[in-house]
């Protein structure tokens, strides 16, 4: 994890705004299929991002991604379908690296 890729993470409303909903995403998102019906175990499904933030598929798989490739998220498949949840280690290791880095 680079800290220049967080900060460009973080460096847009609208992943805050995903990162924040997967901080409590039984709050933010509509109950998934049974199988994979547990947001914090699972994650949340990439259709739910699209639909929520009123943007194509494409572009909340864009968000998604970047913020994979920052760390900040993991992924699953579940056949066709992505999902996503918060990668809470990885928040810990940006505390720690604004706290003693900079």
């Amino acid at each position: 994890m680079e800290p220049v890729d967080i900060f460009k993470a973080l460096g847009n409303e609208t992943r805050l705004q995903i990162l924040q909903w997967l901080k409590e995403p039984e709050k933010h998102f509509t109950p998934q299929p049974a199988e994979v019906s547990d947001f914090q175990e699972v994650g949340v499904c990439v259709t739910q991002f699209h639909e929520k933030l009123g943007v194509t598929q494409s572009t909340a798989s864009q968000h998604l991604s970047i913020l994979l490739r920052a760390g900040l998220l993991t992924s699953r498949r579940f056949g066709k379908y992505t999902y996503y949840k918060r990668n809470e280690e990885a928040f810990q290791q940006a505390k720690e690296i604004i706290g003693h880095e900079i």
